[in-house]
């Protein structure tokens, strides 16, 4: 069913995640087969209700199936606690939220030293990583600001490089462009191509034809069910 190429991270058989609400069963994911390979850009597209959400949740390691089997970078993370899954996603994940989660006293500097703090990475070398991230999203004479000093975009640019600072093996965009205005969404997702042309693994999850439309695949799920997962043409103007 799949392919014997190395350097697939994402590979999922069967995956189904259902809910519980008295004595109703919620088929959330039903029987989902999906696979993304190292390097590729992918838009998870569908409507509210659909199980986009829960599968974002489980790709990135926020939740985990009821039934079937998932494997990121080749580790069976289906059957891990919490704590093995924490760990999993420090190391391989890189999460961007709509609403950017940036710590509001500290600066963008500090809110991108966050996640090597947690990693144990000293103090001098967690410095020089945060400023490298900063400048990959082209923001490091933002450094010493803090979040209500800078626009909705260039948080977000922070939230970004936040995400990057680790060399994750996914960067995970849930909305990314959900409380921007059109001009800085469009450069927020020029970002975002940028950084899939050095390179990284992007999966946006998003509601929005128009930001799916710049990602390099696009994988449509209703009722629980990948519907299409086709390649698609991008065209920046």
């Amino acid at each position: 069913m799949f392919d014997k190429t190395d350097k697939v991270l994402i590979k999922m058989e069967d995956v189904w995640r259902t809910y519980k609400m008295g004595v109703e069963e919620i088929h959330a994911l039903r029987g989902v087969y999906l696979q993304v390979k190292k390097g590729e850009y992918v838009a998870i597209v569908g409507p509210s209700g659909s199980g986009k959400s829960t599968l974002m949740n489980i790709i990135g390691c926020l939740d985990t199936p009821t039934k079937g089997k998932y494997w990121l970078n080749s580790t069976l993370v289906s059957e891990m606690n919490d704590d093995q899954l924490a760990q999993i996603r420090n190391k391989e994940i890189g999460f961007v939220f709509q609403t950017f989660n940036l710590l509001p006293r500290a600066t963008a500097l500090q809110n991108v030293e966050l996640p090597l703090i947690y990693a144990g990475i000293p103090a001098s070398q967690r410095r020089e990583m945060a400023l490298q991230a900063l400048h990959s999203v082209e923001l490091t004479d933002r450094a010493n600001h803090r979040p209500n000093e800078l626009s909705g975009g260039q948080r977000q640019r922070v939230a970004i490089a936040r995400a990057l600072v680790n060399h994750p093996s996914i960067l995970l965009a849930d909305e990314p462009t959900g409380a921007l205005d059109s001009k800085t969404s469009a450069e927020i997702m020029s970002l975002f191509e940028k950084l899939h042309a050095e390179g990284n693994t992007i999966i946006v999850v998003t509601h929005e034809q128009d930001i799916a439309a710049r990602a390099h695949r696009i994988i449509t799920i209703r009722d629980g069910k990948i519907e299409s997962d086709v390649p698609n043409v991008v065209s920046v103007g």
